[in-house]
Formats: structure tokens, sequence, C-alpha cells
């Protein structure tokens, strides 16, 4: 009989197995479905083809995971090709873009009874762990708080002091098994501790983690319930396990088992909850006359050793203990007997521990996490923290029109000028740059003759081969009957929408008369952007049928977008340059009403050099230095006078701005590029100063760096005025060698974000002989060609054509 029950057991429990927890819902369930109040997470396509018959198999085993949690898994294929037939249907929002197609196969909505909390593309919930971990985030969006920086997360701890414990984990990847163990486990502790979610290294640095390069998954408890006072800082303790449901259980269960725990049983009697949950344990010796030291040990202990190992304090003068009197201490191993040793000193035990007997154990859970982690899981940035933070949410792409193969060609021909966007949307820096490139859309709606697009190149192949495009993300300006002409600016609203704009107008302006050329150097004839730049470069030709003009033609049209340029070839061009010590051909500049003219000659130069010498007339003698215009600067190789300031109108900037403009007019500074950064605009200009003296003085500061080697950096003495003969004083010293220097530049080397990254050290590898042609020969890690754009000296050999426009190549440069 029992043998009968027993198969009859194995075979219910085998059907229920195999039975899926995966459901398939009709209209009419659907719309039952919505007014019961209960979680579902919802598949809305058509029929299951082979791109997501795999993908099918990982949903139905999600539905199996989410149903302990009350979440119902459910799948409905009726998004129907023509949507007109089925207005009324009630799926038909959660199946309809907008657009003439469904998004069919892509589309996942998570729901509350009728209220929809977030919806996913398939490449956000890829698979069981990416499901889980996304719908139970959805769901304790208002209990798991999201930080970015150190400062968010003393704020939660200020909250958190003396009301609970909080519960911090730093998941460099959202989606993988690591983050689903992290959101089951605040599922089921969330009501006891606050979690904390963050991946970003700032968060990383404050909690004391030095190598951030690793892409490990990381848990802390910070022990703030029992501060008392707002101003002490919360004790935190490190997970050192991998981050995985079991081992976040197991630490949480030590954090609530007591510091030191005291027995009068010999330690192979003692029962503590270590040992259950397979931690080594402790065991000190304490004798009458010396407790109170003996119990204080113990506690410093414990501390230095929570959540690694159990303390336990016996008291030897119960008559239960029989352990010999030559012992002071003892440890027991999971799965192992108690061995007994002498206790010389606290920090004995402490090596004991973390050198020898835990280190068997962290080398077996590296080997693990080794085999578990791929380099390939993520690219340590910014740009990507910030696209996994945001990965599950949709992109508005309303303001912009998604090209196919039918659309392009009849698209990019259409208006004045159409914008291009080719990217891939599983590249972090196209998802990244493409909020800003919704940003420029939503802004020049309603223009006309602008339009912006995008291309998808993961869908699109064709058309991004068909255009060249081998670099994403690139952005193409097009006109009719002209050459596509490509985008080498900064990856920012700012930054695209002013050249876009400057795109508008000619290039060059064609001018006619002197009346044309004032008109053209007072702003007149482009009123409407002239706010963009204050710049304006006109080209002095005696005719246009001097030999130069074409050139200067064809480097507008290089141009255009990032310089206003006009053209006077005409017998009165003489005029302007009558009196002054140059001939035609030459350049005039504009900085402005009430800014005297400059004039430079123009030499017979190809259309590429020409760009670079324009370039380079237009920067300003005095610069505010900023992050799109700092490559230019650099190109000129001169030591930087660099002056800091926090606000431009206070009394000591205006004084300190105009007592460096004296010898500046003069010509005294001549060898040098006088500049300044302005902190409020310029916020990574404090991270600069911090960089060169180690604090940040009271501002303002006058610094000079790249002297000699490039990484000496001198500070103006702050108990001097900043006058201008004390500046010219100063400088005098500091090239007699009278000034020490206040701080020295690291000679740091920009590598790859992980090893797997440093391509050619690989290809070396697997082919000794493949990428030996490089130079100079680099080491794996390290990336040669972003090193020398550190520091530009004035000996340095320069490239005789620079590049056309200064943020082009991007690479990474410090002052």
């Amino acid at each position: 009989m029992c043998i009968v029950y027993l198969i009859a057991f194995l075979f219910s429990l085998t059907s229920e197995q195999c039975s899926s927890k995966l459901m398939e819902d009709s209209s009419q369930s659907f719309m039952e479905r919505m007014h019961t109040g209960k979680t579902s997470f919802i598949y809305f396509g058509n029929h299951v083809n082979p791109t997501i018959k795999l993908f099918m198999e990982q949903l139905e085993m999600s539905a199996d995971a989410l149903q302990d949690y009350g979440i119902s898994v459910v799948k409905m294929f009726r998004c129907y090709k023509f949507f007109d037939e089925y207005k009324n249907d009630p799926l038909t929002p959660y199946c309809h873009t907008g657009l003439e197609r469904p998004k069919s196969f892509f589309v996942f909505y998570h729901f509350r009874g009728s209220e929809v909390l977030r919806s996913f593309d398939i490449d956000t919930v890829f698979d069981v762990n990416a499901i889980v971990s996304h719908v139970l985030f959805s769901v304790l969006f208002n209990e798991v708080r999201y930080v970015h920086t150190p400062a968010e997360l003393l704020r939660v701890e200020s909250t958190a002091k003396q009301n609970s414990d909080i519960v911090v984990g730093h998941i460099p990847v959202l989606g993988l098994p690591e983050h689903r163990a992290l959101m089951e486990a605040a599922f089921v502790y969330g009501t006891k501790y606050q979690f904390v979610q963050t991946s970003g290294t700032l968060v990383l640095k404050h909690m004391g983690v030095v190598d951030l390069s690793s892409s490990q998954a990381r848990l802390w408890f910070l022990h703030c319930k029992g501060v008392s006072r707002r101003s002490d800082p919360c004790p935190s303790t490190p997970m050192r396990k991998p981050l995985n449901t079991i081992n976040i259980h197991t630490f949480l269960q030590l954090m609530e088992a007591p510091l030191v725990t005291e027995s009068v049983l010999d330690p192979s009697e003692v029962d503590v909850v270590h040992l259950h949950l397979g931690v080594p344990v402790l065991y000190l010796f304490s004798q009458p006359q010396t407790q109170h030291l003996d119990r204080a040990t113990a506690q410093t202990l414990g501390l230095q050793l929570r959540g690694e190992v159990g303390v336990v304090l016996i008291h030897r003068d119960n008559p239960n203990v029989k352990t010999s009197l030559k012992y002071n201490a003892a440890y027991r191993l999971p799965q192992e007997d108690v061995k007994y040793f002498t206790l010389n000193s606290a920090e004995g035990v402490v090596k004991l521990f973390k050198e020898e007997l835990l280190q068997e154990q962290k080398l077996e859970n590296e080997e693990e996490d080794e085999e578990h982690w791929s380099d390939l899981d993520i690219l340590d940035d910014e740009v990507s923290e910030s696209v996994y933070r945001d990965r599950d949410l949709m992109l508005d792409l309303e303001s912009v029109i998604e090209l196919t193969s039918d659309t392009f060609q009849i698209t990019v021909t259409q208006d004045d000028i159409t914008v291009v966007l080719f990217y891939f949307k599983w590249d972090a820096v196209c998802m990244a740059f493409i909020q800003s490139y919704i940003e420029v859309a939503d802004a020049l709606e309603g223009m006309n003759g602008v339009k912006l697009a995008a291309v998808n190149c993961g869908e699109w192949t064709d058309i991004c081969s068909d255009q060249n495009v081998t670099s994403f993300p690139t952005v193409l300006i097009y006109r009719p009957m002209a050459a596509a002409q490509l985008y080498r600016g900064m990856l920012g609203t700012k930054s695209l929408h002013r050249f876009i704009l400057l795109s508008l107008g000619s290039s060059p302006y064609i001018l006619s008369s002197s009346a044309e050329v004032m008109s053209f150097l007072e702003g007149d004839l482009y009123s409407k952007h002239m706010y963009l730049t204050p710049v304006k470069v006109l080209g002095l030709f005696s005719s246009t049928h001097d030999m130069g003009v074409t050139s200067f033609e064809e480097a507008a049209r290089l141009l255009r977008g990032e310089s206003i340029l006009g053209l006077f070839a005409h017998k009165e061009a003489e005029q302007w340059v009558e009196g002054l010590s140059v001939n035609l051909p030459a350049l005039l500049v504009s900085r402005g009403p009430g800014v005297p003219y400059e004039v430079y000659s123009l030499p017979s130069s190809s259309p590429t050099d020409l760009v670079s010498l324009i370039k380079q007339v237009e920067l300003d003698r005095f610069p505010e230095l900023t992050v799109e215009n700092l490559p230019w600067y650099l190109e000129l190789g001169k030591p930087l006078l660099l002056l800091f300031i926090g606000k431009e109108d206070s009394t000591e900037s205006t004084k300190a701005l105009a007592e460096i403009k004296q010898p500046l007019s003069s010509g005294q500074l001549d060898s040098f590029l006088p500049c300044w950064i302005h902190l409020g605009r310029t916020p990574v200009g404090r991270s600069i100063l911090e960089k060169y003296l180690g604090f940040v003085p009271p501002l303002p500061v006058l610094v000079m760096s790249q002297l000699k080697t490039g990484e000496e950096v001198f500070l103006f003495p702050p108990e001097r005025p900043l006058m201008a003969k004390n500046i010219l004083q100063w400088i005098h010293d500091v090239e007699n060698g009278q000034e020490q220097p206040a701080g020295l530049i690291p000679d740091g080397k920009w590598g790859p974000p992980v090893p797997f990254f440093d391509f050619l050290a690989i290809m070396d590898q697997e082919a000794p002989t493949y990428a030996v042609q490089r130079a100079p020969k680099m080491k794996t890690g390290g990336r040669e060609d972003h090193r020398e754009n550190k520091h530009v000296t004035p000996n340095q050999k320069q490239t005789p054509h620079p590049s056309s426009n200064p943020q082009a190549p991007r690479q990474h440069s410090e002052l």
C-alpha cells in the first residue's frame, strides 16, 4: 500500500512539474484579469516564430519562479497585422505603437490590475533571470531605493538611523542572476531592512573598493539601527562571497546573530547559528581575573570577522569546560572537528583566518565566480552605467522618423536638411546619445526645412553599409544634390542643436559690396542665430578669379555648422586691409560689437590647411576653457596660465581677469596660453584643481602647468595680491627655478576597462606575429594612443594638419 501511495505521489509531482505555469489569455479573460487587482506580466505578440522560440522557454521558466511571489505570467498571441479592423479590441492599446506596424515580438507589460507599472523590450527581459529581477524591481520600486552618488546614499542612511539597517547592493549589469538574487532578497526581507541598489563606481569608491575595474557584484550591510547620533556614520560589513540567493540569506542571518556568544561548555558541545550556516567559529577561553579584558578582545575580533567567522567566549571557571589549560583558543571549520591552539595576539587570529583558513574558501569562490562572470558582461564606464540603469525605459521616438530601406532615399532628399542618426540598440554610447538626439528633435519640431531621422543598423544593415557607416553612433547631414556631411561634434544636446542651427545658413555667405560686408560682420545677415557664436570670419580676395577662392569655398563647406564664414571677392576688398601689414588674400575676424577686427594673411593652401587655419584664428586670446574647446587650445602646445574662478561677476574674479588682460594686451604673455575656468559652468574644473594641488584653495586662484616635463604645477602665492606686476614677477621666478611646484600631475595611462578589451594584446597571445606591427609596444591592459594626449608641451611635435574639428578624434584628455 505504501508503494502504491509513493507511486501516486511521484506521478502527481511529475505531472505538476510538467504543467507550465505560463497562461494564455483571450480578450475576455484579459479584461477579467484587469479587474482582479492582481499583478501580472503579459507578453503581447503574434504567433511564435523561430526568432523568439527560445525566449518563450525562458518565459515559461519565469512563470514558475514568479508564481511564488504571486505574479502571473501571461502570453497573448492576439496582436493583429491590420489594426483598423480591431479598433475596439481591448488589446489594441498594448499591441499598437501609433505607427503602421505593431511592436510584434517585442513588447511586455507589467500590470497591477489595470494599471501598467512598466513596459519592457525583449532585449531587456532577455532570460528568466532578467525577467524575474526586472519584474520584482517594478513591484518593489517604492521599497528599493536606487542611488547614483554617495550623497544620495548618505541621505538614505540619515533617514534609517535609529529605525532600520540598510542592505546596499552594487549590481554592475541589470538583469543578470546577481540582480535577481538581490531583488528576491528584497522581496523577502524588505519589511525588515531598507534595500538600496546602485550600479555606479562613485558609490563603490565611497564604500572603500579599490579595484573599480572588477565586474563583480557586491553587497554591504549598514548597521544604522543602533546609531543614535545623526552625525555618526553607519558601520558597514561587506559580504565577501559571490552574490547569490543562498549567500545573501546566509549573510543576513549572520548579521542578526550576536557579535559574541558566551558559553560554559567545551567547544565541541557549543551549538551556535554559525555552524548551521556553514561559517567557521572561533572559540576564546576566559579566566575570571581577566574576564573584562577577554570580553573586550572577543568584541574586537567579532567586529573584525563579522560576516565571516562566529566568535564564542567560553568561561573556563565552569566545571563543564574540560579543555587543557595549555590552550587559550580554538576554531572549527564547517564539517570539521575542533582544533585547539595558543593565542598570542588578536592580530594573529585575524591573520590566521584572513590569510590562511578563509583564503582557501575565497579561492574556491573566485574560481566559481570566474566561471560565471565574463568580461563581456560589462563595459565599466559611466555611459554604460546610465544605459543599464535606464534600459527598461521605453524610448519615445515620436519626434524622430525611423527609416527603413524603402523610405531612406526618399526621406533624405525631401527637405533642406535631413539629419540622420545611425545607431545600434545594444551599444551603450548609442543609447546614451539617443536621449540627447530626441531632445534636439523635440526642440526643432515644426521648423521648416529640417527633419531628424534615425536608422537602427541592427535591423537595416544594408542602409548603413551603403552609407559607409562603420562606427556608432554616427550622425550624417543630408542636403539635396550634395554629399552627406559627417557631424564630428560632442555627443550632447547643446552641441548638436547648435550645429544644426548653424548649418541652416549659407557657408560661405557670398558678399558683393562693402555694405554687405559690414552687415555680415555686425550679424544682420543671420540675426536669428547670432547668439550661437560671436565670431565671424571673412575671406577677402581681390576678385572671384583669385586662385584661393575655390579652396576657401571648399573649406567653408567643410566647416558648415561649426563656423560662420563670409566671402568677399571684390576690388573693394583692398579697402579692408588698407594701412595694415597684410595683403590680399586675407582673413578678417570679428569677435563681436566693440571688439577691434583682427586681420591675418591667407596663404595659398589646400582646403584642409585652410580649415585648420580658420579654426586657429577663431580661438580667443584669453579663452574660457570648456570641455568642447579644450582640445583646440591644447594643440597650441603652450604652457597654461590658468585662472580658476567661482563667480564671474564677483569683485575678486572681475579684478583678477582684468589684471591678467593687462600683460596679455602688451604681448608679455605670448609664450603662454592665459585662460580661465568657471567652476559653475564647468564643474569638472574643481576635479582638475584637486588633481593639480590635492585640494581646492579659496577662489580665484592662478596656476601654471605644462612646463618642462609637463607634470609640474605651480600655484600663485595666495598671500600675494593677484596684480599684473605680481603675476609677471611670479612667472619670472618660476622660469628661473626660484619657485617650487605645488603639485605633480601623475603620468597615468588610459587602459581598457577590462583586460578583454585590450584586443591587440589578445591577438598577440593567439597569433604572436599578427599584431607586432604596432608601435610602441603596449603592455597588457594599456592603450598608448590615449596616453600621449594628456599633456602637450611646447617642444612636442605637432601634426602638420590638425583635425578639422576639435572633437575628432574623441580622446581622453586632462589639463
